[in-house]
C-alpha cells in the first residue's frame, strides 16, 4: 500500500487554475475523501496521483518517493470512474482478467482465475462472471468496474464519483460494501464526491476543497463540529449549519432578525462586534417558554423527524424535531438554541473565531 503526499501543487488548464498551491497527505491504508462542487478540483487532485496529469509546480510523493514524473504505469494505481469504462461485448469474467493479461503482467492462467474468483466472491459477483457486460444492471457494471481495479492489487485505489449515477438505495448499500472492502484490503483509498453524506459517511478523513484551495481536512466529527470557516459549516450537515447575523453583546447573541437574545456559552469576537453566529438545525429546539418566535414556514417529514422551516422578519432557520412534534404551516411557534453548540464567525472573511 501507500502514503500520499502532494506539496505545493498548482495546476493550470490555460487562463483557469484548476488547483493553488494545494498541500495534502493522505496516510497508508486510509480512506480519504474529497469533498468539493463541481469545479473545486477534486478529479484534477485524482488525475494528478494517478499520473494522468502533470502539475505545473509542485511535487507527487508515493510512499516517500517523488513520483512527480512518474507515469500511470510506474504509480501502480487503479482508477474507478463514474462511467464504468467497461468492455460491453465482453462477459465479466473477461473484463476481470483484462488488466491481467497486459505484457507487463507474467500471471498464469491458474494464477488469474485464482484473483478473478476471490474478487468475484468479495463483490457478490460470481453468479455474473459468464454474462455479457451489456446484460448488466448499473449497479453490477460499478461492481465489475471496481472488481477491475482490485484484482490488479494496486497500491492506490481512486475513485472519482463512482456511486452519483446510481439510485439512491442502491448507493447505500455500495457505501457499506465499499467500506466493508476497504476494511478487508487494508488499501489506500481516494474517494471523490459532491455528496456530503458520502464523505460523511465513509471518511477516515475529509478533505474540503473549494475553488482549487484546500480549505480543511479532518475527521467527520471535527469537520462537522469544528468547522474552519462558513464554508466548511455550510458543506457538511443536511440541512446545513444555520447561519445569523447579529451583536455580540456579553455572552448574548442579539439576532438581526427578530432582534431576538440568545445566549451563547464561548462567546468569541470582542463585546459589541458584528458576529455570524452558526446553529445546527438539531440543536435548535421549540420551547413554549423560548425567547424567539418564528413562523412555521415549511415542514419536510423524513420518517422518525422533521425538518421544519422557521420565518423570522424574512430570514429561514432550520430545526430538526422529532416526528412527534405537533406542528403546522403557518403556526407560531417559541424556540431556543442550545448555548453550547453555537460558534462564532468573522462576518467578513467567514473565519470560525473560535478556533484561533
Amino acid at each position: 500500500m501507500a502514503d500520499i503526499a502532494l506539496q505545493g501543487i498548482t495546476k493550470k488548464f490555460g487562463s483557469n487554475t484548476a488547483l493553488r498551491d494545494l498541500d495534502l497527505e493522505i496516510k497508508d491504508g486510509e480512506f480519504f475523501v474529497l469533498l468539493g462542487q463541481t469545479g473545486a478540483g477534486k478529479t484534477t487532485t485524482l488525475r494528478l496521483i494517478a499520473g494522468l496529469e502533470v502539475p505545473n509546480s509542485g511535487k507527487v510523493i508515493l510512499d516517500g518517493h517523488d513520483a512527480t514524473n512518474w507515469n500511470a504505469a510506474e504509480r501502480d494505481v487503479a482508477l474507478v470512474l463514474q462511467q464504468y469504462s467497461l468492455y460491453p461485448r465482453m462477459t465479466v469474467r473477461g473484463n476481470l482478467e483484462f488488466p491481467l493479461k497486459s505484457r507487463t503482467q507474467n500471471f498464469t492462467a491458474a494464477e488469474i482465475k485464482e484473483r478473478v474468483d476471490r474478487v468475484a466472491e468479495t463483490l457478490q459477483i460470481t453468479r455474473l462472471l459468464d454474462r455479457k457486460v451489456e446484460r448488466l444492471s448499473g449497479g453490477e457494471m460499478q461492481r465489475v468496474s471496481i472488481g477491475r481495479a482490485i484484482v490488479r492489487q494496486p497500491r492506490v485505489f481512486l475513485m472519482d464519483e463512482p456511486l452519483s449515477a446510481l439510485d439512491a438505495n442502491l448507493r447505500d448499500v455500495l457505501r457499506v460494501e465499499l467500506k466493508k472492502l476497504h476494511s478487508e484490503l487494508g488499501a489506500t483509498f481516494v474517494f471523490v464526491t459532491h455528496d456530503q453524506v458520502e464523505a460523511m459517511s465513509m471518511g477516515d478523513k475529509i478533505g474540503v476543497l473549494n475553488r482549487g484551495r484546500l480549505v480543511q481536512v479532518g475527521t467527520p466529527s471535527e469537520i462537522y463540529a469544528r468547522p474552519l470557516n462558513t464554508f466548511v459549516a455550510r458543506s457538511v450537515g443536511t440541512p446545513p449549519m444555520n447561519l445569523l447575523d447579529g451583536v455580540l453583546k456579553g455572552n448574548m447573541a442579539v439576532l438581526d432578525a427578530g432582534k431576538f437574545s440568545l445566549p451563547v456559552a464561548s462567546p468569541h469576537g470582542g463585546d459589541g462586534n458584528r458576529i455570524r453566529f452558526g446553529i445546527r438545525p438539531e440543536d435548535v429546539v421549540l420551547d413554549d417558554n423560548g425567547p424567539a418566535s418564528a413562523r412555521v414556514f415549511d415542514i419536510e417529514n423524513h420518517g422518525v423527524i422533521k425538518i421544519l422551516t422557521l420565518d423570522i422578519d424574512g430570514t429561514h432557520l432550520h430545526a430538526t424535531v422529532s416526528a412527534q412534534t405537533q406542528v403546522h404551516i403557518d403556526d407560531t411557534v417559541r424556540f431556543s438554541w442550545k448555548p453550547e453548540k453555537v460558534l462564532c464567525f468573522d462576518p467578513s472573511s467567514g473565519r470560525n473565531l473560535g478556533l484561533g
